[in-house]
């Protein structure tokens, strides 16, 4: 299994984990770390050269937009 492919499982447990929870923190908290999942699995694409011009240019606007503080 692709490193990216792992990164893509772990965004769908957060969002699994959003869906399921009452608190307005935590799913906000989890969506957050979905999307951070997410940008990781695109970024991995990219570096293992699986990326499209087009997609190449999503993934760096991404990660200039992404800040790997966490908060809540």
């Amino acid at each position: 299994m692709k490193q990216s492919e792992h990164f893509l499982e772990n965004a769908e447990n957060c969002a699994q984990l959003a869906e399921r929870t009452n608190d307005k923190p935590a799913h906000n908290r989890y969506k957050r770390m979905e999307a951070a999942w997410r940008a990781l699995a695109e970024g991995q694409d990219w570096l293992d050269g699986e990326v499209s011009p087009e997609r190449d240019r999503r993934v760096q606007t991404v990660g200039q937009s992404f800040s790997p503080e966490c908060s809540n």
